[in-house]
């Protein structure tokens, strides 16, 4: 599992310096949600980031929670993840092991990361057979972790299904 630096100091530092290259200000709120995502080591929501802040009594309108994020994502510093949620999740790159996957129960919602160098070769022979560079790739499998099936859930079976009634 990762887990956020212990000083996130530089990395707010790094934030403020890529706002005022992009000539915005380094506004309290920003920092606010920032410490609140580099601190973490979950994949967080929105709604995630507004329950720590409303936690530390910063009560941010989600407009720019939503509109800070974007700005952490174009930075570089935070990768945005859709896990087929119907929301977002977001997520430092400040880990020692940035290249890595996710694996999502469908039940529970929980994320576990791991990391393959058998696929780490894969990407790369495949990206080479074919004369391609790669720049980046993510890989996110859906299905049920250890806890939910030990609790009874099931895959749903979700076969082809006939829009016309044959009876």
């Amino acid at each position: 599992m990762k887990f956020g630096p212990a000083d996130i100091e530089p990395y707010l530092a790094i934030f403020g310096r890529y706002l005022r290259e992009q000539r915005l200000p380094v506004t309290q709120q920003r920092v606010a949600v920032a410490k609140a995502v580099f601190s973490s080591p979950r994949h967080q929501s929105v709604e995630d980031l507004d329950a720590v802040l409303r936690e530390k009594d910063l009560r941010l309108g989600k407009a720019t929670i939503y509109r800070t994020l974007d700005l952490l994502v174009r930075s570089g510093l935070v990768e945005e993840h859709d896990f087929g949620e119907g929301f977002r999740r977001y997520e430092h790159r400040l880990s020692k092991d940035p290249v890595h996957h996710h694996l999502v129960c469908t039940e529970s919602g929980e994320v576990i990361e791991f990391r393959s160098e058998e696929l780490t070769r894969i990407v790369e022979d495949t990206a080479a057979r074919h004369g391609f560079r790669p720049t980046h790739h993510k890989l996110v499998i859906f299905g049920l972790s250890r806890a939910s099936q030990e609790s009874g859930a099931e895959v749903p079976y979700r076969g082809l299904t006939c829009p016309i009634e044959t009876t």
